[in-house]
């Protein structure tokens, strides 16, 4: 793989993962079951990927079990709040609260990892927090919209857990073996939930939930892992700051779901500030990778 055939596999793995909350809508069944069924589905992708790419399992240890075991948790969680969002208020609000996770993971990242918390980062937290105001129509508990944002960020700050869980354990397991454990964990706690409703699921639904799990999560996933062997990490970043922008498009498409111009400059803080971090978080790298030589 080439950088421009890397940095197109990039953008499909963006457009996929734009698309969970387009499929999300699409499919009539609960959260529950949607859930269930992309993480069952999810499993098989990358077990097909893995099969393909001829990667090779890392010996797992306790420890490594307990974060797996955690990360699925909260990926569960992230998931089932997620399509809550979107069945409430739709598929922009949802998309768009949940893009405030890197907000979350600035703050989560000085509390539990003691990190100092640099004054550009509280400036974007800022950014974050004023695009939200601007995205929700109104702030009433009882209105769908406000609804539908308060569990979309449940959303990002779960997704925000998720990642630093899995930043304790960057290194030691290959990211697709994490992966198919954590969604087999996902597939795992919703069973008895979803289990007896499953019987009543149409076939369309069983359609979207499907491609939900190989392409939003098995494909993009995959495409992800194997485009970081040729792109930097920044710049993957910054391509993945694009996902809110091609959920919002394909639901102004599908659904007839247009943004107001409140909404799309609320969007345009909330996507500015995902790029500039990830942009801080390359530069932190960076600073610590020449102290450590140093």
């Amino acid at each position: 793989m080439n950088h421009r055939t890397a940095l197109g596999a990039l953008h499909i793995g963006a457009l996929f993962f734009g698309l969970t909350g387009v499929f999300g809508k699409l499919a009539q069944a609960g959260p529950s079951i949607i859930v269930f069924g992309r993480a069952a589905f999810a499993v098989l992708a990358l077990a097909i990927f893995a099969r393909i790419a001829k990667k090779a399992w890392q010996p797992l240890q306790r420890q490594d079990w307990c974060r797996l075991l955690l990360g699925g948790v909260l990926l569960a969680g992230h998931w089932v709040s997620f399509f809550i969002a979107v069945k409430v208020a739709g598929v922009a609000i949802a998309t768009l609260g949940f893009a405030s996770f890197p907000a979350f993971t600035v703050i989560l990242e000085g509390l539990l990892f003691r990190e100092r918390v640099r004054s550009n980062e509280i400036i974007l937290v800022l950014l974050v927090s004023v695009g939200l105001v601007l995205v929700t129509p109104e702030f009433d508990l009882a209105s769908q919209a406000t609804g539908g944002l308060l569990w979309s960020l449940l959303s990002g700050l779960l997704f925000s857990l998720l990642s630093l869980t899995n930043r304790a354990a960057s290194g030691r397991i290959p990211a697709v073996q994490a992966a198919m454990c954590q969604n087999a964990v996902v597939a795992l706690c919703l069973l008895p939930v979803a289990a007896p409703a499953l019987a009543g699921v149409s076939a369309i639904d069983w359609l979207w939930i499907a491609l939900l799990g190989v392409f939003c999560t098995g494909v993009a996933h995959s495409l992800f892992v194997a485009s970081l062997a040729v792109i930097k990490a920044r710049t993957a970043a910054v391509v993945f700051a694009l996902e809110p922008v091609y959920g919002i498009a394909l639901a102004w498409l599908i659904f007839a779901e247009a943004p107001t111009p409140r909404m799309l400059l609320g969007g345009v803080l909330i996507i500015l500030a995902i790029v500039v971090s990830s942009r801080l978080a390359a530069s932190n790298q960076r600073d610590k990778s020449v102290a450590a030589q140093g």
